[in-house]
């Protein structure tokens, strides 16, 4: 659900997973910021033909079991999102990553860091909202293992696929979700994955979003997640968001990070 920015004031919009804060007003009609992040829910809507758009960031996530602590820093959570047409845009990302883990407090010297796999994909716009119709977009990517630095490269090329869709609730208010699989992490089974969140537009200014995702593997133990997180309209083309976030199940202890989405429109 692409939300068009008609009224004399700013709603938002969470189209897929990401909350969306409406455009500032203008003298011409201007399509709302939809953006890819901060949450795990991709948007139902590509960002339009001739537009390129910018969303990076960094977190902090640790994990512990037993007596053994890691802790991941990932500096660069680039996506670039270019639109090759009005219903199909190119993506293309790339995350820096530093792991740390400590045995009993101790910090090992085996510190990784490096690119993680490139991300390739697109995303096609399948459907408008129309009525109980929602907004659908479908999204599929490969991650292309040579791409990877030596500490974070598997053994086999990633590939996932999801279906996004998005309802507008009310003026201020929407709910997005996602749901797909994925193949990758050396691990030869499907993985299940879905994702909800629901956004609220606070002001023309600030919007909250809250989110549960998480993933299913064929043959292990499910994996469930939330989080929940603040955005701010800079400007038109600008937003910045803030998001904290942890596991339901045994896993991440605790998620934190930031970011920042620019578009770069056509004149």
């Amino acid at each position: 659900m692409s939300i068009k920015q008609s009224k004399t004031y700013t709603i938002s919009a969470l189209l897929l997973g990401c909350l969306h804060i409406t455009m500032a007003q203008e003298k011409t009609e201007v399509e709302a910021l939809v953006t890819d992040r901060p949450d795990a829910t991709e948007a139902s809507s590509t960002v339009g033909r001739g537009v390129l758009q910018v969303e990076t960031g960094g977190l902090y996530e640790s994990f512990k079991m037993n007596n053994i602590k890691s802790k991941n820093y990932t500096y660069n959570t680039t996506l670039v999102r270019y639109g090759i047409l009005d219903n199909m845009e190119l993506r293309l990302g790339w995350d820096f990553v530093e792991g740390v883990t400590k045995v009993n407090g101790n910090k090992l010297d085996n510190v990784t860091s490096g690119f993680s796999p490139l991300l390739l994909g697109v995303k096609i716009d399948i459907a408008e909202e129309n009525d109980a119709m929602p907004e659908i977009a479908f999204i599929g990517h490969i991650f292309p293992l040579f791409s990877a630095s030596q500490d974070y490269r598997p053994e086999t090329t990633g590939v996932d696929f999801r279906f996004s869709l998005s309802h507008t609730l009310s003026e201020k208010s929407s709910i997005g979700y996602n749901i797909g699989a994925q193949w990758g992490n050396d691990s030869p089974e499907m993985a299940g994955i879905y994702t909800i969140a629901y956004g609220h537009s606070i002001s023309e200014k600030f919007g909250f979003y809250l989110e549960l995702y998480g993933d299913l593997p064929e043959d292990s133990s499910a994996n469930h997640y939330w989080d929940g997180g603040l955005t701010y309209l800079v400007s038109t083309d600008l937003q910045l968001d803030a998001y904290v976030g942890t596991s339901i199940t045994d896993g991440q202890d605790i998620l934190l990070g930031l970011g920042a989405s620019y578009r770069f429109r056509r004149k």
